[in-house]
This record gives structure tokens, sequence and C-alpha cells, in this order.
């Protein structure tokens, strides 16, 4: 039976006044606050408040590789890749509460500004910047734009790359224009959307397979007509509800899972740009740990909005999204290896009334363009401020503001060249391949950066030559999975040993070992960073509030020149000498009109200033670390809540 289209006049009225409400707040973000400056464009001028600052977290991390990948997953093998999410909770209160205030104290922009910083070095800042922009191109961009042109592709019966070219056109409009502000307003209402609208499928579907127990036992009778009868290819796993699998046979062994989502995810939710510039945009400390207890909660909600559907998906349509036979496979989605990844695409399009179908696609466009305009500002981030400005030492705004927009196009052109690769690896199921690259790429990331912030011993030698170790590790293990991927259902078994005997979450926490002993060997053969040299750079070192009033002689200058607003954060003391900079700009401008439109359209300083200090003052510092003991208290217990119920849904579905 062919898949109905979006083709109905209330699907597409659904998606049009979507569209219509998406770029109405991001433009209304772009011609509302200002962009004319490195910290407005890249940080939001430091002004959002807790939830902006959860949801755009929640919703750039949850893009549609999930709807595509973690529903295909969950329709292939079951709810053990739930983990990832899961974790997501302890991790993301650990940004907050020990990583966030020291990149604070070092007035850092990105975080390989923070490792220069850190060591001293420029080389660690250079590789950690290329390392980041590559890990954007094959685990985020591709797979975002991959699983969403796939979506496109079923909805509308459109071309993949056709479906490629239409999302970033869509993407690229707010994004370029508004910067950071404007990409986490518009996460906000597309959160908002995404939860929803989800949530309506997963009632709809409920019903529709007769609950959680009719899902289980469907599910486990959902085996496609066609395949080889002489093997098991096509049968649902027996421990398709549990997270902890066998630790030796087991497709995801469970000390591996644990190790990987928990250890091996440090990197992404502490050390990555994309998900911390985020939380530099809060207004304060205290607004960072709020998004992040949001984000945290909202993270537990994937096993019912993803990998339910998934698994409905599977027990209502076993032909085509747990096909195992190439020819059928080929068939119903264009990919031989599996088409579990339509698992969603395909629960939507034919399960939902129309309207509802819209809807749902509105949510799917949601998580499009929020992961993308989210990897698009920070890659522009770091290829501005780290590399470009490196190469420019002496660029002024206006030049670092257009470079950071003019990278994105070229982003865009590389991640469409590696979208066949994402296709094809990992037996067809995208977020095995999402989890597997990025084990063996970020992973030792994370150990570099704890023991970067908890280590003083920690030298710039041990910190590059381990991390190079690591992914040297990393890289060759990667090369092995690309040159021998996993045989067709039936077909012998023909890949080497290791990856046979070891699977990739046991080879990420194996690198977490080597990349962490590594630097401690090489750090301690080597001299450390005098404690004069680490002032703000760790944990033990970094700058306290009333130490810094203190030592920066800001307390009389602060009580002068700020108000305290009602929350307990100060607000903008410099709001009122930017304006009368730009007033004096303003009578002195010299620009032609058509000129003039442009500058604004574009968020452009009126003038080109060299001598900008794009760095972070240690007056936005002190501002931002500032608490109130009665919010601080309050964030705490909330932050135990949500490690105490992360816990028992561990417990719950072990």
């Amino acid at each position: 039976m062919a898949t109905p289209g979006l083709d109905h006049w209330s699907d597409i009225t659904v998606v049009v006044i979507y569209f219509i409400g998406v770029l109405g707040v991001g433009l209304w973000t772009v011609f509302r606050g200002k962009r004319g400056s490195v910290n407005s464009y890249f940080l939001a001028g430091r002004s959002l408040t807790w939830f902006p600052v959860g949801a755009s977290l929640f919703s750039s991390n949850i893009g549609s590789e999930h709807f595509v990948g973690l529903a295909g997953t969950g329709a292939a093998t079951g709810i053990a890749m739930i983990s990832y999410e899961w974790a997501s909770m302890p991790l993301v209160l650990l940004l907050a509460w020990l990583f966030l205030p020291v990149y604070i104290s070092a007035g850092v922009y990105t975080l390989p500004e923070f490792m220069e910083k850190r060591f001293g070095g420029r080389r660690i800042r250079i590789y950690l910047s290329v390392l980041a922009l590559i890990l954007y191109i094959v685990t985020k961009l591709a797979v975002s734009i991959f699983a969403g042109a796939l979506f496109i592709q079923l909805a509308l019966g459109w071309n993949m790359y056709i479906s490629i070219v239409a999302l970033l056109v869509v993407t690229g409009i707010y994004t370029i224009l508004g910067g950071l502000k404007a990409v986490m307003y518009t996460d906000t209402f597309q959160t908002v959307i995404m939860t929803l609208g989800s949530f309506a499928l997963v009632g709809i579907s409920f019903h529709k397979i007769g609950g959680y127990n009719n899902l289980k036992l469907r599910y486990m009778e959902a085996i496609p007509t066609i395949r080889n009868s002489n093997s098991t290819c096509g049968f649902p796993r027996s421990d398709a509800f549990n997270i902890f699998r066998d630790p030796v046979t087991g497709d995801n062994p469970w000390p591996g899972l644990v190790l990987q989502s928990s250890l091996g995810c440090v990197w992404y939710w502490c050390c990555d740009q994309v998900i911390v510039q985020r939380s530099l945009g809060a207004k304060n400390l205290s607004h960072a740990k709020g998004g992040s207890i949001l984000a945290g909660y909202l993270k537990l909600l994937p096993l019912f909005m993803m990998i339910f559907p998934g698994m409905i998906s599977r027990a209502l349509f076993p032909d085509e999204v747990a096909c195992v036979d190439p020819v059928e496979c080929k068939k119903f989605c264009d990919n031989p290896v599996g088409c579990s990844n339509i698992a969603y695409p395909k629960l939507v399009l034919e399960l939902l009334p129309y309207g509802a179908r819209g809807l749902l696609m509105a949510v799917m466009l949601s998580a499009i363009m929020s992961s993308l305009t989210s990897i698009f500002n920070s890659s522009s981030t770091i290829f501005t401020m780290d590399l470009w400005r490196r190469m420019r030492p002496h660029a002024h705004e206006r030049e670092l503001l257009t470079v950071g927009r003019i990278f994105i196009v070229f982003l865009c052109a590389v991640s469409i060249l590696w979208i066949p690769l994402v296709r094809s690896s990992q037996g067809g199921q995208l977020f095995n391949y999402i989890q597997a690259v990025q084990g063996y790429l970020g992973t030792p990331i994370g150990a570099l950066f704890f023991l970067a912030v908890m280590w003083k011993r920690m030298t710039e030698h041990g910190a590059f030559w381990g991390i190079a170790i690591g992914h040297t590790c990393g890289i060759i293990r990667m090369g092995i999975d690309f040159a021998y991927p996993a045989p067709d259902c039936g077909e012998p078994e023909t890949r080497p040993g290791i990856l046979l005997n070891v699977h990739y979450t046991y080879f990420g926490a194996l690198m977490i070992f080597i990349t962490s002993s590594s630097i401690i060997i090489i750090s301690l053969l080597t001299t450390p960073r005098t404690e004069e040299e680490l002032k703000g750079v760790t944990w033990f070192t970094r700058v306290r509030c009333s130490e810094g009033e203190k030592e920066l002689g800001l307390k009389n200058r602060g009580e002068k020149s700020e108000k305290v607003s009602n929350d307990g954060g100060p607000e903008d003391a410099e709001s009122g000498k930017e304006e009368s900079i730009e007033a004096i700009e303003d009578a002195s401008d010299d620009r032609a009109t058509w000129r003039r439109w442009l500058d604004q359209i574009c968020g452009m300083p009126s003038k080109s200033h060299s001598q900008d200090d794009p760095h972070i003052g240690p007056e936005m510092t002190r501002k931002y670390l500032k608490e109130s003991s009665k919010w601080k208290t309050v964030l705490n217990v909330n932050a135990a809540i949500g490690l105490i119920l992360t816990a028992f849904l561990y417990g719950f579905y072990h």
C-alpha cells in the first residue's frame, strides 16, 4: 500500500501556519534585539532567562535524527538506547554546577578558547576547533539534514536532495540574520510544538494498538512476511523491553552502554560548543542552572515521544518497517540494508487523520530546524572566534560577523557530500551511527576537559598528546567500521575480531582509560603552569563572585552603575553607555540609505571598529556568577529530585 502524502488542504494549512509562526518569532527577534556586536550575535548579549535556555538545550539536542533514528532503533531493537537520553539528566546538571562556572570565570566564547587560556598553548585550541567542525559535519549536520530530508521525501514525494535544499533555504533566513538570540527564541517555540505534537501522536498510537500491554504482545509478533526461513532474521529481540542486556552477547551490552551513555557523553553535554553556548547565553548562573534542570526533565520524555511510537510502527507495519530482504527494503525505503528509519514517518503518514498529519510534519520541521540553526550558529562561532581571528587578529566586528555567516554556507555543502555514508552505516540504524562515531571521536574530549578543570597539575603537553593518542585509536576503529560494514541478515560474518569481540561502547570506555592515562603520565613528566597562570581556569582557581568584586576592584563601581533585578541577577549597566555611543554614531553616519537598511537587516555595526575587543570582561563575569541563596537552594533541591526520578526510571525499565 502506498504511503499517503501531505496533500490535503488541512495538512498544508497547518504547515503554512507553522512556518508563519516560526519565521515570525525568528524575525521578531532579529529586528527587536541588538545584533551589531560579537557578544550579541554569538552569546545573545547574555540576556536569556532559564526557560529559553532549557528549551534551547533540549531542542538543540533533539533533532530530526531522534524522531527518525531513535524511533527506528526502537523499532529494530527495543528501548536500550534510551539510556543515552536519560543519562543526560546528571550530565546537563554537571555542566551547570561544575563546568560552567569555570568557563565563565575564564571569560570565553568557545570551548577551544578555554583550552588555550587553561594551558597557554595555541595548538590545542586549533586542534579542538578543527575537530569540533569535523564532528558537526559527520555526526550533526549531515545526520540532521539526511533525517529531515527523508521525512520530507516520504511526506511530499520530493527527491532527497531537493528536500535538502528546501531545508537549508528555510533555516538560513533567521539563523544568518539573527544570531544566537533568534535561534534560542525559535528553539523555545519549536520545543512547545515538538512536545505537544509528538504526545498527540503517542495518544493516538497507543489507542490504535490497544495500550502498553498489547504493544508488548504485538511487537514480539511483528515479523516480516518475506524473510529467510532458515534464520532468525526479522525476529524481534527477546530483551526488547529491557535496557540492561547481556554483557557479552547483547547488541548493547549493559556495562558498555552505561559507561558510554554517561562518562562517554561528558564531552557532549559539558564540553561541546552547541550545548555550552546556550548556557553561556543565560543572564546569570542561576538561570543557566534552571535551564539545565528543565532540559534534564525534558530528556526523560523521548521513551514516550519516540521509542514507543517506533515500536508501535513496527507492530502495525512489520513488512515495511522490519523488512530484512534487500529487494523489499529497496522498494519500501530506497535503502537495501533496512527500513527501520521510516518507522516514525510511516506512523505519522498512515495513522493520523488529515490536519493532524500536518501538525506532525510541523513537529518534524521543528526538530530539523532547531538542530540545524543551533549547529550553524555554534559552528560559525568556533570558526570565526578560534580560527579566522587567529589568521586576522586585527579583524573588526563587521568582518567577524560577515565571515561567520559565510561559513554557514560552506558547512552545508560539505555536509551534503557526507550523506551517502550516513545512509548505509550501522545497518541502516541512524541512531547507532550517531553514537558510534561520537564515541570514537568525542569520548576522549570529555576526559580531556574533566582533567583540565579538576587537575591543576595537568600540562599543555599532556593535554595535546593525550587527546592525540586517544583520537588516533578512535580514528583507526572508525576506519575499520566503515571498511567492514555489518553483513546483511543471514549472510556470513567477515568482519575482523576487533569489531566482533569489542563492542563500540566497550571501545569507548577503553578510550577514556587510554586518553586519561596518557594525559596523566605525560603531564607528570612535564612542567606545570604556575598558580598565577591558572587563575580563573580551573575549579579550584575559578573567580568567585565575592572574591571577584574584591580582587577586581569592582564592588563600588558595581553599586553605582548597576541595579539588581527581581530575580537576583543584575541588569545591564552598560545599556545606557551603548545607547549613547549608538546615538553619536547615528548622528555622524554618512552611509547611503540603501546601505543603512542592508546593515540593519543583517545586524551589522554602523562603524568598523578595528579596536573593538570581543573578549568578555571581568565585570560581565562577576554579574553572571552572582546567585541569591534562596534560588540556589531551590535549584539544588530540584536537581536532586531530577536525579532520583532518573534512577527510578532506570530501575523500572532495567
